[in-house]
């Protein structure tokens, strides 16, 4: 078995899919983890981007039916998370609007990010290595800060936190390891970014969040293109068991061989 071939078996990627099909399965999960879990509802944190806004569409069709089925009131959260002024924060809240979460909230993220910030870097002082921490690490830092609100809020209100991830950030390891990559589920977990476009056509992502180039939003200018220099087109095909540029294949794989840590439990002996 090649490489590619046990990457598509462990993340589970179809070559292609029935998109109906998908919501259906993805929704009914949903509504069986959260009846499992014993739980209240979702939570979501919505960034402006196309993977949020799938996953937030999925969580209110779940919550929705099953308070509809039971009774009881199910509800999905929508939380944004700006730092300090987030330019396309308008698509957050057009998404929130487009799947009528009603249910919302914002937590600015800029105070405790800069706090941590200059705390770690005040401990260089002490160790003769006076610096200041790079783009990258202030990113990681947003996301950790962001989970830690998140897991506040839920925990406070008996919710489950759910992550955007799917398999083309999976095999990258494009997600901060217990920051955004620590979350209680994944209903995106085996797509592939092309087939979460197809999701959000079907359910109504608005078309201005479905155009947008992708982002983590780490920094200003930021692209998850530019950063991997690995094209999506790419990752799709191969995830789809295609064949792609060998180039692009031997980055990719390289890319995912060194980032295994991210995708692995905390390792003992």
């Amino acid at each position: 078995m090649s490489l590619q071939q046990e990457i598509i078996a462990r993340f589970k990627v179809k070559p292609e899919i029935d998109v109906e099909q998908e919501r259906e399965l993805r929704v009914n999960y949903l509504k069986l983890y959260l009846q499992r879990a014993g739980a209240t509802g979702y939570l979501i944190a919505i960034s402006g981007g196309l993977d949020s806004a799938v996953a937030a569409g999925l969580c209110k069709q779940a919550t929705d039916e099953l308070s509809s089925e039971t009774g009881q009131p199910y509800v999905t959260l929508a939380l944004f998370q700006p730092y300090a002024e987030q330019s396309d924060i308008a698509h957050s809240y057009e998404v929130a609007d487009a799947f009528q979460l009603s249910l919302r909230t914002e937590t600015n993220i800029e105070e405790a990010v800069d706090e941590i910030s200059l705390e770690v870097e005040h401990s260089f002082k002490a160790i003769q290595k006076s610096r200041h921490i790079s783009h990258a690490t202030k990113g990681n830092i947003k996301a950790r800060t962001r989970m830690v609100m998140q897991y506040a809020i839920a925990q406070e209100l008996n919710l489950l936190v759910v992550g955007t991830d799917h398999a083309s950030e999976a095999i990258t390891g494009f997600f901060t390891k217990w920051g955004d990559g620590a979350v209680d589920l994944e209903p995106l977990q085996s797509l592939n970014k092309r087939q979460v476009y197809q999701l959000g056509a079907l359910i109504g992502v608005p078309t201005s969040v479905m155009e947008k180039t992708p982002t983590a939003g780490l920094w200003d200018g930021q692209t998850d293109e530019n950063e991997l220099g690995i094209k999506y087109s790419d990752i799709n095909n191969y995830l789809e068991g295609k064949a792609i540029d060998p180039v692009a294949q031997e980055k990719l794989e390289k890319q995912y061989l060194r980032s295994e840590h991210k995708r692995s439990p905390i390792p003992g002996i």
